[in-house]
């Protein structure tokens, strides 16, 4: 995991993005909060699985499946499979040890 910081990579009203093997954070403040860091080490994971290309790929056509749905851009995102084994798991800091392979699916 390699950690950048730099506000004008991440979109407005986050605070994190990941793409293996980058950890783009908003603000310096953000190195220290555990549960965000989790969060995007859980992403670092679902992309390796995935082997990083068609993790991207299926992220973005799941969004825009839930998107048309649900007709909302935030509860589109917040229901992507990998978002919420993401914010599920996050305050759980030993997930990651015990994590099986392709636990995202669990949530589809």
């Amino acid at each position: 995991m390699i950690l950048i910081v730099s506000k004008y990579l991440i979109p407005k009203g986050y605070r994190g993005l990941t793409v293996f093997p980058f950890v783009v954070l908003k603000s310096n403040q953000n190195k220290s909060d555990s549960v965000l860091i989790n969060h995007e080490k859980i992403h670092l994971r679902q992309q390796l699985e995935l082997l990083i290309l068609p993790f991207f790929i299926w992220y973005g056509i799941e969004f825009l499946v839930r998107w048309l749905k649900c007709q909302d851009r935030n509860l589109a995102y917040r229901k992507i499979s990998f978002e919420q084994e993401a914010y599920a798991n996050e305050k759980d800091l030993h997930y990651l040890k015990q994590r099986s392979f392709g636990m995202f699916l669990k949530y589809l």
